[in-house]
């Protein structure tokens, strides 16, 4: 496909949009983020457009002559985005809104996962917290899971180590306006290490990404409320070639499977989240879209086209692509926020040392909650910059990072100073168990 056809949309507003409008741009593509960010104004042209509003971004995508348009955050995929791009004779790289529902209701996930045979914990539903009460008042007291089965941005999970804290969580999901308007799911808590593997796939044909292990809880230690995020790093030394195959096989193939024989084919990423369990890796949940920060992540690894990959997934041709192209090395991104997230920020704080920051060798800031003006840089959000550092090694790429956020500074900024710990940790611990075996 020429050059010139490159003209690609993105929707949303967060760093996942700055990284993947970044990569995009550097495969030759003119890039137009809807709504964007200051990062995203840098490397092309922002549209004063909302992601949820469907009818417009159709609009724009034809205005402008858009070829492909990639959807980032979750909402607008839940609401029918690609069905109505679709309907109007536009490209786009995303499922549809039956095929998404697989993150919008994590009942349909479980009916999925259980049609594939895919490993997954056990599970009830309810359609209301009193029979999830009954149910938790009448079983045995052991750990369980306690979910809102609607999206949640990450909130809606309550992992819980006794009764009296799951009827806690079933409390606060029905006391929660948002929350409280789909059922419940009460699953049993799995137990091992959490990582997230994605998948590019056109419905036929994957291509998996390289592991990734995400940091959801707030502060260090994994401690605090969950977030949508507070920092990631690739590779992880938890998952070898071997189970990274038999992730591909047992989970993310009969997954794309089961969609398919339930006629919602899923096109676009498919993200599984994942407790490698004792009895070999189980499934969490799945997720309809490049996570955030792990799309920073793993793009700053990519050296290889995404464009090509994106496109040909679009166009049901995936089989017909070169496998990716990884750089050899590690990525570790730390995400900066501001004062009081998860709960409510103040917003409008300059931002200084972002130019700083970036001539840090080996370093990529990503803007994920900011706006521009008058040549600065303000704060527009809670997880408000990423900044991703890369190195030959995992311990090389943290502390590229973290020289880089050092650098950056508003009032109030705050991160884990621990992202990457847990793979630094196992990497010693197995040199450590070498050295005595040698």
């Amino acid at each position: 496909m020429a050059e010139a056809s490159r003209r690609v949309l993105i929707v949303g507003s967060g760093g996942r949009e700055h990284a993947l409008a970044w990569k995009l741009a550097a495969d030759g593509a003119e890039v137009f983020t809807a709504p964007g960010n200051a990062g995203t104004a840098a490397v092309g042209t922002n549209l004063d457009c909302a992601a949820t509003d469907i009818p417009a971004l159709v609009r724009h995508a034809g205005e402008q002559g858009i070829d492909l348009t990639v959807v980032g955050p979750e909402a607008p995929l839940v609401a029918g985005i690609a069905d109505a791009f679709v309907s109007a004779g536009l490209r786009i790289f995303g499922p549809s809104r039956a095929a998404a529902r697989i993150e919008g209701s994590k009942l349909f996930c479980k009916q999925i996962l259980r049609r594939g045979d895919v490993p997954t914990g056990m599970f009830e539903s309810f359609s209301g917290p009193a029979r999830a009460r009954e149910f938790i008042e009448a079983r045995e007291e052991v750990p369980v899971v306690v979910k809102a089965d609607g999206l949640a941005a990450g909130k809606g999970v309550f992992v819980c180590n006794d009764r009296a804290t799951a009827l806690a969580a079933i409390d606060a999901l029905a006391a929660d306006p948002v929350l409280s308007r789909g059922g419940i799911l009460i699953e049993e808590r799995l137990d091992g290490v959490e990582v997230s593997v994605m998948a590019i796939t056109d419905g036929r044909t994957i291509v998996t990404l390289p592991p990734v292990q995400d940091h959801k809880a707030a502060f260090d230690g994994d401690t605090g409320p969950n977030t949508g995020g507070m920092g990631a790093y690739s590779p992880t030394p938890f998952v070898g070639a071997d189970q990274l195959a038999e992730i591909e096989s047992r989970i993310l193939v009969p997954t794309v499977h089961a969609m398919r024989r339930a006629k919602v084919s899923f096109q676009g990423v498919l993200f599984a989240g994942l407790m490698l369990t004792a009895q070999g890796p189980k499934v969490l949940e799945f997720n309809a879209r490049f996570g955030d920060p792990e799309c920073q992540t793993l793009l700053s690894l990519l050296d290889s086209s995404l464009w090509e990959l994106l496109d040909a997934a679009a166009s049901r041709r995936l089989e017909e692509v070169d496998p990716p192209a990884w750089r050899q090395g590690a990525a570790v991104t730390v995400v900066m926020a501001s004062e009081g997230y998860p709960g409510a920020v103040t917003k409008g704080l300059p931002i200084r040392g972002l130019g700083a920051a970036a001539a840090v060798p080996g370093v990529h800031v990503f803007h994920a909650a900011t706006r521009g003006a008058g040549g600065a840089v303000f704060s527009d959000g809670g997880r408000t910059i990423a900044v991703t550092g890369v190195d030959e090694t995992l311990a090389r790429a943290k502390l590229r990072a973290y020289t880089a956020v050092r650098e950056i500074r508003w009032p109030g900024a705050w991160c884990r100073k621990d992202i990457a710990d847990k793979g630094l940790h196992e990497e010693r611990a197995r040199a450590a168990a070498a050295g005595d075996s040698a």
